[in-house]
């Protein structure tokens, strides 16, 4: 970690570094809080500098056309496909943009849950792995050796989306290191990256070895998502407001230290396209609104227009006013305060019942 002159709480854990190692000197390993840091391995590091030069953190600054005054822009937009918006977060636009990449023989990286119930980025090719990739995760994914995929596949003239939280695409630009036509970013409007290990420790409870996860099942309506975990002993379903891990999520007791701090929320960004709940569009645009889901599509280039313009007869939408889309939607552009018991709470963690360990500190 030393060797990267980077410090625990500015590491977002992007796996950058891992990535670009061409000596095998870098590990992804859980410290103590089940976060994914960077282990460099100082028999095989020949000081190169590669993974420096590597890091969104260190890096700071890519390749934005900060004088282009038509982007961003913003829109409310629904899929007019019912099945596929309800399956869906938000308004169910994720779907159209894969479907659309893999009916063009693109292929499409993003976070999908592995047997493990763990969160981990994969690729993908064909229409029916789509859904895995559909709804939020509430968890840090493990990015593996994916950016060393994604780039294979734009060598070869494969058209690629890459979906990920702004850390995550940011370190994906970083490695590649130049401008890919046939590349494709997706980000999101991110509140934080909450501990795998809390969620392991969440999940404990339940003996089946695969579960059915939904963090945001509409069954009472968008607004008051429910939590869902099925399994072959498992039937729960539960309100988000009174699920303990989303408790946990929400009161920021459970997010990466770089969360609070982050420097990856701003109005201008690498991605081509961002993608969110539209919080907050009951009040700005009625009319969009009708509680099954409502996505805010933010356009930050010329490449994000074009894909847009591909899935757009599609959708519903309706063009709206950026900052007003913002005033209700402030983790585009801010991180969230650490909560003054997040270092009580971790040194408890494991030691007694989730649920109690809840109500003790939330």
């Amino acid at each position: 970690m030393n060797s990267l002159n980077l410090s625990y709480a500015q590491c977002c854990g992007c796996s950058a570094c891992y990535n670009i190692c061409k000596f095998d000197a870098i590990d992804m390993i859980e410290d103590e809080k089940g976060f994914l840091i960077p282990k460099i391995n100082k028999e095989k590091c020949v000081d190169c500098g590669a993974c420096a030069n590597v890091c969104p953190v260190l890096k700071n600054k890519l390749n934005i056309d900060e004088n282009n005054e038509k982007y961003p822009l913003a829109y409310a937009m629904y899929n007019k496909n019912e099945d596929e918006r309800l399956k869906s977060s938000s308004g169910g636009i994720f779907t159209l943009l894969a479907k659309n990449i893999i009916n063009n023989k693109g292929i499409v990286y993003g976070a999908s849950f592995n047997n493990e119930n763990l969160v981990e980025h994969i690729r993908i090719d064909k229409l029916e792995d789509v859904s895995k990739l559909q709804g939020s995760k509430y968890m840090q994914s493990i990015i593996g050796k994916t950016y060393q995929l994604a780039e294979k596949d734009l060598k070869e003239g494969r058209t690629v989306l890459f979906t990920g939280t702004p850390c995550q695409t940011e370190a994906l630009k970083s490695y590649l290191n130049c401008e890919y036509d046939n590349l494709y970013i997706q980000d999101i409007i991110c509140h934080g990256v909450p501990s795998a290990l809390v969620w392991k420790e969440y999940i404990k409870k339940y003996n089946d070895k695969k579960l059915n996860i939904n963090f945001r099942n509409k069954e009472f309506g968008w607004k008051k998502y429910c939590v869902s975990i099925k399994g072959e002993n498992v039937d729960y379903t539960k309100c988000y407001v009174e699920d303990t891990y989303m408790k946990a999520f929400l009161k920021n007791i459970v997010l990466r230290d770089c969360c609070y701090n982050c420097q990856f929320k701003k109005y201008r960004r690498i991605s081509d396209i961002t993608l969110a709940d539209f919080w907050g569009i009951d009040k700005i645009c009625p009319e969009m609104f009708d509680d099954r889901g409502t996505s805010l599509i933010i356009v930050n280039s010329s490449k994000g227009e074009r894909i847009l313009n591909c899935i757009i007869e599609q959708t519903k939408f309706k063009k709206v006013n950026l900052e007003d889309a913002i005033k209700m939607n402030r983790c585009m552009v801010e991180s969230v305060a650490m909560n003054e018991k997040r270092e009580e709470f971790f040194k408890e963690l494991g030691k007694i019942p989730f649920d109690e360990l809840i109500d003790k500190y939330i």
